[in-house]
């Protein structure tokens, strides 16, 4: 399910006084928002592009330089701004690797051909990515390859899994 723009992250204070933003990137690694300029930042039904001129990692956030912004007060005013890139910004996904974007809506079905309902979401547990499936109720499932999750067709929207529907 393509979207217009894909959620990279979020701006989530100001650092210093010269126009440095602090960003909580939803990338791994973390850095790695900062390699996907132009930015379109949203808040509510506003929006911008920006241009990322300078960045660096700085312990579990990212700070940000940007055009434009140039002392703490505009910086201030990107505080709590969603930061969108279009999905043609990043690299393509390798052989059996996708983008937790390109999951979300996919019709989930078992091997036996039962309708489980679509990816609500991805979670990442820290022991393995989970697939949140929402149909007649929410079903978590482990994300492994080959093991719970049996295939995934992007071009038909279907993701096939090894899972009892009764569970």
């Amino acid at each position: 399910m393509a979207e217009e723009f894909i959620s990279v992250g979020l701006v989530s204070g100001i650092f210093g006084v010269r126009g440095w933003i602090k960003v909580y990137s939803y990338t791994d690694p973390r850095e790695n928002i900062l390699a996907y300029s132009p930015w379109t930042l949203r808040k509510g039904k506003d929006s911008k592009t920006v241009k990322v001129i300078d960045g660096r990692r700085h312990g579990k956030t990212v700070l940000a330089y940007l055009e434009n912004i140039n002392d703490r007060d505009d910086a201030a005013n990107l505080s709590g701004w969603d930061i969108l890139i279009r999905p043609e910004q990043l690299p393509k996904a390798k052989k059996g690797e996708y983008y937790w974007s390109d999951l979300i809506g996919l019709q989930v079905n078992t091997v036996d051909g039962v309708e489980l309902g679509v990816v609500k979401q991805m979670l990442e547990t820290g022991a393995n990515d989970v697939v949140v499936v929402m149909g007649e109720r929410e079903r978590l499932i482990p994300f492994l390859q080959e093991q719970t999750i049996l295939s995934i067709d992007l071009s038909a929207g279907v993701m096939v899994v090894d899972w009892d529907a009764e569970f």
